[in-house]
């Protein structure tokens, strides 16, 4: 095993249709790799499995080498794998700085105890603090979580990821419904943690021009199948890729 997760032959099948085909990638440690595709390629689907939220009807996943498709979600998670999904997927009710705290205690495996006095959870709300304020949440920590704009509940979901100390992260179309005004700041976050290199990326993203300047490899599927896995350059150059975007420039995609 050369990267710190990998699928071999990853399949899914949904009655008769094969929704994910033998699909074979090494996602390096500490690199960015983005997934594309057109609409219905498997991208989302890639990451189900990967995640556990569905299980595969062929193939294996690997974690550090270790095969893992037959743990359930929760468990990849105490693993090191973090997810994010198309739709924001936080605590409506709690406040912003609950969301993470929740996270840190998680991590720690600290349950909740009403007995326990409120100054003991204090150095997990500063833990807290320090991942809402790498995200520019922090002024907004008292704040309900379903107060948040759009782009600033994708911020919360990556402090979440960031505070269960995820070394891998799936992001699934972070900027998915964004205004054009917060589409900047996610794509800096992004760049930040990818610049730090002490976690691993994946990322399924339409917008091109944010695939094309921040992946360090991209894999391209196409109809469930890995169509071409390469540096940037490489599949902006790739015939084939350029095809299956309706025969256009893989750039202006």
């Amino acid at each position: 095993m050369s990267g710190i997760l990998e699928t071999k032959d990853l399949t899914i099948n949904f009655g008769g249709h094969t929704a994910v085909d033998h699909v074979s990638l090494s996602i390096k440690e500490k690199e960015l790799k983005s997934i594309i595709g057109p609409n219905g390629a498997g991208k989302t689907t890639v990451f189900n499995l990967i995640s556990g939220q569905l299980k595969p009807s062929a193939g294996q996943v690997y974690f550090k080498g270790k095969e893992i498709e037959k743990l359930p979600p929760h468990k990849r998670t105490k693993l090191g794998i973090g997810r994010s999904f198309q739709i924001t997927n936080v605590f409506p009710n709690l406040s912003v700085l609950e969301n993470v705290r929740l996270a840190v205690q998680s991590k720690e495996n600290i349950m909740y105890n009403m007995i326990r006095h409120f100054k003991y959870f204090s150095r997990l709300e500063d833990e807290a603090m320090g991942f809402l304020e790498k995200v520019q949440l922090d002024k907004k920590a008292d704040h309900p979580a379903a107060s948040l704009a759009h782009g600033e509940k994708r911020k919360l979901e990556i402090a979440i990821l960031l505070a269960l100390d995820s070394e891998v992260l799936l992001l699934d179309e972070p900027t998915a419904g964004m205004s054009l005004e917060e589409v900047p700041d996610i794509i800096e976050l992004i760049k930040e943690i990818r610049d730090e290199r002490d976690r691993t990326i994946i990322l399924i993203e339409h917008k091109m021009e944010l695939v094309l300047n921040l992946s360090d490899s991209i894999a391209v599927l196409f109809h469930g199948k890995l169509l071409a896995d390469g540096d940037p350059e490489d599949i902006m150059k790739n015939e084939q890729v350029q095809s299956a975007y309706l025969g256009g420039d893989i750039a202006d995609a």
